[in-house]
């Protein structure tokens, strides 16, 4: 019998229920006609619902919550596109564990998402460290349980050290690979065995389209973002068969703190060129960490989308 049974009843002489109204023919309102049927039939009323726009509107609300239920953890939440996605999953049913090294930012955060109706577990732990990451993800299993989700959000450049290459250290390289590259795998590690176990699960890793296009003047994060995206890649060839999609949003100059350390000028050019003529909200890019953690994006995995206004074109 269709899952829809029950909702659609024919109203012609037959009486019977038809339960086999397609997802087109639901939201224009109308089911398919019956075998006495001369032509298609208004969809029923349940709940109060008595005409197309009510059923839109339901469907709204309820597409609002595609995380009803669920745990998502969020790494890097104390601020930024971290926080963003964590109110955002939380808006969206979630409930959500979230991880920062910046406690005050954290507990704004965790404000916040409690306020959206969300539980929350916020718990202060550097992400680089991978034996605090252990601890941390042991908590949270133990508080929480089986981890859904999983935003790997962590990572910089080198800011303030940046460089060309030429004049860049070793030292660099290692910190910004050990943020932006070893935090998404530590993390990682800490989920996919129990994913593997239950046969499902969403693992969605924040590179950058700095990985694309490169950047003078960050050519070590742009290995390690491109890190992001071959790991992306390579793990969800691992975990399709298991029905975990692992895919990675790729931004681009976001309204963060990080661009407060940029000039004026610089920001004006590079704002000329983003087709779309402005920087990304950090909820643009959280939008599209709670597409890719929802259903709704079932049928994507090892996929890298870039959210940049346009600058870099697949």
């Amino acid at each position: 019998m269709s899952r829809f049974s029950g909702f659609c009843r024919c109203e012609n002489e037959c009486g019977r229920e038809i339960g086999t109204c397609s997802g087109f023919e639901r939201v224009l309102g109308f089911v398919r006609s019956c075998p006495k049927a001369a032509m298609k039939q208004p969809l029923c009323a349940r709940e109060g619902l008595s005409d197309a726009s009510a059923f839109v509107r339901l469907r709204r609300r309820k597409a609002m919550r595609r995380l009803e239920g669920r745990l998502a953890v969020v790494t890097g939440a104390g601020n930024g596109i971290g926080r963003a996605s964590a109110l955002r999953f939380a808006a969206e049913g979630a409930n959500v564990a979230i991880l920062d090294m910046e406690e005050e930012g954290l507990s704004a955060t965790a404000e916040k998402a409690r306020e959206a109706g969300a539980k929350v577990l916020a718990i202060t732990a550097d992400c680089t460290d991978e034996q605090v990451v252990t601890d941390a993800f042991k908590r949270i299993y133990a508080e929480a349980g089986f981890i859904d989700i999983l935003m790997n959000n962590v990572g910089q450049s080198a800011r303030e050290r940046a460089s060309e290459f030429y004049a860049s250290s070793s030292e660099v390289w290692r910190f910004t690979l050990n943020v932006s590259l070893m935090s998404t795998l530590i993390a990682s590690r800490q989920v996919v065995p129990s994913m593997r176990e239950a046969g499902r699960g969403k693992i969605v890793n924040v590179a950058s389209n700095a990985g694309m296009a490169g950047e003078i003047g960050l050519s070590e994060y742009a290995a390690a973002k491109m890190g992001v995206i071959g790991f992306t890649r390579s793990l969800a060839r691992e975990l399709a068969p298991f029905k975990v999609n692992v895919n990675a949003v790729c931004p681009g100059v976001t309204k963060t703190r990080v661009i407060e350390r940029i000039s004026d000028e610089i920001l004006e050019q590079i704002r000329k060129s983003i087709p779309l003529g402005f920087f990304a909200e950090p909820e643009d890019i959280a939008a599209t960490a709670a597409f890719l953690a929802s259903d709704d994006s079932r049928y994507m995995t090892g996929q890298s989308v870039v959210v940049d206004g346009g600058r870099w074109m697949i």
